[in-house]
């Protein structure tokens, strides 16, 4: 497992390079969540969850110096939380993953407030990349540079790992010692949840067109067939 969660958190803070070097959108929930998936084993859970986190967000735009929830890392560790519990729980269930959901969410906030201080961390690097330009100094510019994403990456390994292992353990724990009622309010809002998705794309169909509206009912169907098919 200890391995499992290493390469996961490896993957995912490269993941999270692209929000703020490459900005291939290979960081969108959508594509990481079914990346981590299928690192675990288990592309359909990602595919899930990454629909799920993306449509919860998908209206927080980076719009000059704001800095939106980290739905890459909350991705991530969904999908991770979701599957590694179900495999050492010895079953799955669509309430895990909605208590996976709820647990782990407020970690993307929790990024975000880490993106902001790296962020700050990073303007005493910009100040002494502007002496380096004065001078000519242009290796030393490189170099602040390739310190800031190496920062990132391994405070971005460091959160991934510590809040998988929490989490993971977390849901194991208290899952198996929810009362059917809850259990069963779980399974119920994981129904739900599709529908509030698609009330955020609505929101959004001004500024990111039809396509949120399309993910919105790809993921209502699937949601509906998985729930016929265990009811």
């Amino acid at each position: 497992m200890i391995l499992k969660l290493l390469a996961v958190s490896i993957a995912g803070a490269i993941l999270c390079l692209d929000r703020i070097v490459v900005q291939a959108m290979v960081s969108r929930p959508i594509v990481a969540a079914p990346l981590i998936g299928l690192i675990l084993g288990d592309p359909y859970t990602g595919l899930i969850v990454g629909a799920f986190i993306e449509l919860f967000w998908i209206d927080r735009l980076p719009i000059g110096i704001y800095i939106p929830p980290n739905d890459t890392i909350a991705a991530i560790l969904v999908t991770a939380a979701s599957i590694e519990s179900a495999q050492l729980l010895g079953y799955r269930s669509q309430g895990l993953m909605v208590l996976a959901i709820l647990i782990t969410v407020p970690f993307g906030l929790l990024a975000q407030s880490s993106e902001r201080w790296i962020g700050k961390q990073n303007e005493r690097l910009v100040e002494e990349a502007l002496r380096d330009a004065s001078r000519g100094d242009v290796r030393s510019i490189s170099r602040r540079h390739l310190t800031a994403i190496l920062k990132h990456f391994i405070l971005s390994v460091a959160f991934i790992m510590v809040a998988m292992f929490l989490v993971i353990h977390a849901m194991t724990w208290l899952y198996p010692r929810l009362a059917p009622p809850i259990i069963r309010g779980l399974t119920l809002l994981y129904g739900f949840l599709p529908l509030l998705g698609a009330a955020v794309a609505l929101n959004t169909i001004n500024v990111r067109g039809i396509v949120p509206i399309f993910c919105a009912s790809f993921l209502c169907a699937t949601v509906i067939i998985g729930l016929m098919r265990n009811g």
